[in-house]
Formats: structure tokens, C-alpha cells, sequence
């Protein structure tokens, strides 16, 4: 059964806020554990852009992270975690190490420069914006965040593609609640996994409905090579349940049976898919890693269909609402 309202503000200990750059679309997105949280990652996309992942593994010293960022800009807005950092240190908040405070802010960003003045990208002052703006309440979704400038459809070209966006949504089961946030800027065709009909992705070559990409690819019917750097989508999880680093590094990974399940193809050499899980443990008790993994797998799943659906079309890159429908 899904949460409260739908969103992963439902898992206790978790805030999340946007920044929306008003020139450009782009922008970024945090969330906030301001208390500290367990965290693992999976990083299944082989362009990654991503920061302070290393010291997520089980094996390294630090237990607990502050914040996730997720962010557009590509590499340069990787810049933004910094403006996190310092909104969390003004406020106490981070990795003690002597007479210092070091906050923790794992982050992915995804690849938006297509779109506008390449020049415009999220800095450390829309990162600290991202958190001033954090609350509890469910994040808006589509053109926003991380999510503003997102695309998805682009096997054939952006020429082809549709509008993208960011996404939550929220299960709950045996006391426990999993909730997803995820930015979605895929290369891949979008899929309702009930219908198995296509909801946004690459275009017919007149612009009007959706290709079915997975159908052309079956037809022979294959896009030149495309240009790396096209597509990534980049999430976060986060359950009340207390887990370890290991058990929030298996979460993460179940949760990409989310990813798969709703774009095809995913995980391409081209993209640098990554998702975090974060475990807030306000539940007070662990939980098998088996059912955490399933409820994040579905969460995952509904938080990208709700991306697209919530998406608001650009000039020359129509959203899942301006289209006919797939022939």
C-alpha cells in the first residue's frame, strides 16, 4: 500500500528541497537527514558523474551520511553539494573529526546541458537554496529540481526525445515505509510495467506518437551510435528501518529493479545511472533486506512514471500530455 502522501517525505527523518534555476532548465535537489543516516549506493550506468560515492562502500570508515544531492549541470553541478555542506555545518550538523564538523553529502548528477545556455548549471548557492527550501511536506515533481531540464527518449537524437522530470512516490508494509525520489533523464523509452505500453520516449520521425523503441530495435530499425553523456537517471531511496552500510548498499541495488522495470533499455554504456539508499532507522527496528528491497523496487518503479506524467513540455521537447499516444 503506498504511504501517507505518495512521497518520500513519508520515511521519518527525511526533507527534501528544490532549486529551480529561473534562467535555464536546470536545478537541483536535496535530500536532507540532517540527524545522520545510513547509506549505501549503486552506481549501474557506465558515464557516471557522482561525488563521495568510495566512501559509501561497507568496508570505509564513515556510517552515516547528512544529505543526498542530486543535481543537473552534468560535472559542474556537482559544485552545488558545497552549498549543502554549508548549510548543514552553520546548523551543527555533520561527521565529527576533533574540534570539526565534516557534513556528508553524497551526490549523481545527470547530463541537462542540452537545453539552453550550457553556461547556466547549478552552483553551491543552489545547492544551499535546495536546502533552505527543504520541508516535509511531498515534493513537487516534474519540471523542477534535478528534474528540470531532464529528457528521456533520445536513442534516435534529441531532435526525437520528450521532456523528462523528477518523481517520488512511497510504499508501506509490516510498519515500515520505503520512499523514492528519482530524476529522470533517460536515453530509453519510459514504460507503464502494468501495460507494458510506452508512456514517453522517442518519437515517430514525424514528431506525433511514441516510436515504441524497443519494437524498432527488434525491427532492425537501429539509431547511429549515440553521443556519450545523453541520458542518466539518478535517485534516492530511503526507508525507517535500521540497516547497516551492507544491508543499505543491497537496498540500493534492488531498488535499480525499479529503473529496469519502467525504462528500456537502462544501465547503457552512455549513462551513468545511479541510485543512493538511506536508512533514517526513526522505525526503531531493522527490517529484512528482502521486503525493503521489493518495497523500493516499486516505489522506484511508480516514482518514474510519476516524473514523466507530472512533466511540463519545452519548446521542441513535448511532455507524455502533448502527444497521441504510441501508433
Amino acid at each position: 500500500m503506498n504511504a501517507v502522501h505518495d512521497a518520500i517525505t513519508d520515511v521519518a527523518g527525511i526533507r527534501v528541497g528544490h532549486f529551480t534555476h529561473p534562467q535555464r532548465p536546470t536545478g537541483c535537489t536535496v535530500v536532507l537527514c540532517e540527524a545522520g543516516a545510513t547509506c549505501g549506493v549503486d552506481v549501474r550506468g557506465a558515464a557516471p558523474g557522482t561525488r563521495e560515492t568510495d566512501l559509501l562502500r561497507p568496508e570505509n570508515l564513515v556510517e552515516q551520511v547528512h544529505a543526498v544531492l542530486l543535481a543537473g549541470g552534468s560535472a559542474y553541478g556537482l559544485d552545488a553539494a558545497g552549498g549543502v555542506m554549508r548549510w548543514l555545518d552553520e546548523r551543527g550538523h555533520g561527521f565529527v573529526l576533533g574540534a570539526a564538523r565534516v557534513p556528508i553529502v553524497p551526490a549523481a548528477v545527470l547530463f541537462d546541458l542540452w537545453i539552453g545556455d550550457a553556461r547556466i548549471r547549478p552552483d553551491a548557492q543552489a545547492g544551499y537554496d535546495a536546502c533552505q527550501a527543504a520541508s516535509t511536506q511531498p515534493p513537487a515533481q516534474g519540471n523542477v529540481g534535478a528534474g528540470a531540464g531532464a529528457s528521456v527518449g533520445k536513442l534516435w537524437g534529441m531532435a526525437r526525445a520528450m521532456k523528462g522530470g523528477i518523481g517520488t512516490a512511497s510504499v508501506a508494509a509490516d510498519g515500515f515505509t520505503v520512499g523514492a525520489l528519482v530524476a529522470v533523464n533517460a536515453i530509453g523509452d519510459v514504460v507503464d510495467p502494468a501495460t507494458g505500453e510506452p508512456v514517453a520516449g522517442a518519437r515517430t520521425a514525424d514528431g506525433r506518437h511514441l516510436l515504441r523503441s524497443a519494437d524498432a530495435l527488434r525491427r532492425g530499425d537501429w539509431p547511429a551510435p549515440p553521443q556519450p553523456g545523453l541520458a542518466t537517471t539518478i535517485g534516492a531511496v530511503a526507508t525507517d528501518a535500521v540497516l547497516t552500510k551492507a544491508q543499505a548498499q543491497r537496498l540500493a541495488t534492488m531498488a535499480h529493479d525499479g529503473l529496469a522495470r519502467c525504462i528500456q533499455p537502462c544501465h547503457t554504456t552512455t549513462d551513468g545511472d545511479t541510485l543512493f539508499a538511506l536508512a533514517t532507522g526513526a522505525a526503531g527496528r531493522s527490517a529484512p533486506v528482502a521486503l525493503l528491497g521489493a518495497l523500493a523496487a516499486d516505489a522506484v518503479a511508480q516514482a518514474v512514471l510519476n516524473a514523466v506524467r507530472h512533466a511540463v513540455g519545452l519548446p521542441g521537447l513535448p511532455a507524455e500530455r502533448d502527444l497521441g499516444g504510441p501508433l
